[in-house]
């Protein structure tokens, strides 16, 4: 496919279609549960929190129905990483000296992890 993704007929409503062109009317309609998706029993920690923290707001909004879960599994899970990776980071600092016998520092690895899930987390939440 080239160019843009389209965006959802539910997403153009909330923005007030800005282009102003029909909407599809024919667009399917994904079945969800009248309370939505449940967070899966697997997630826990920051996953689930994150899971509580934005499903809420998503299934209201028509954006998180039942064949969403597990690309929501997969944000809150990457989620996760970069919040315990922030951590690490918080506790052990940007650099670090991997030989105390040598004077020389180097690059936190806990950064390209944070860094990697960062990137990740933001083409999840594209697709909400």
């Amino acid at each position: 496919m080239r160019g843009r993704k389209p965006k959802p007929t539910n997403l153009k409503i909330l923005n007030g279609n800005p282009g102003k062109r029909p909407l599809n009317k024919k667009e399917p309609k994904p079945t969800s549960t009248p309370s939505g998706p449940y967070c899966p029993r697997w997630l826990e920690g920051y996953a689930k929190d994150e899971w509580q923290r934005i499903s809420k707001e998503l299934k209201d909004l028509g954006l998180l129905t039942d064949i969403d879960v597990t690309a929501m599994s997969a944000y809150c899970q990457t989620y996760k990483r970069w919040r315990e990776a922030e951590e690490k980071i918080e506790k052990l600092g940007l650099v670090y000296k991997p030989n105390a016998e040598k004077n020389y520092v180097q690059k936190n690895p806990y950064l390209t992890i944070a860094d990697k899930a960062l990137d990740q987390m933001h083409k999840y939440l594209t697709e909400f």
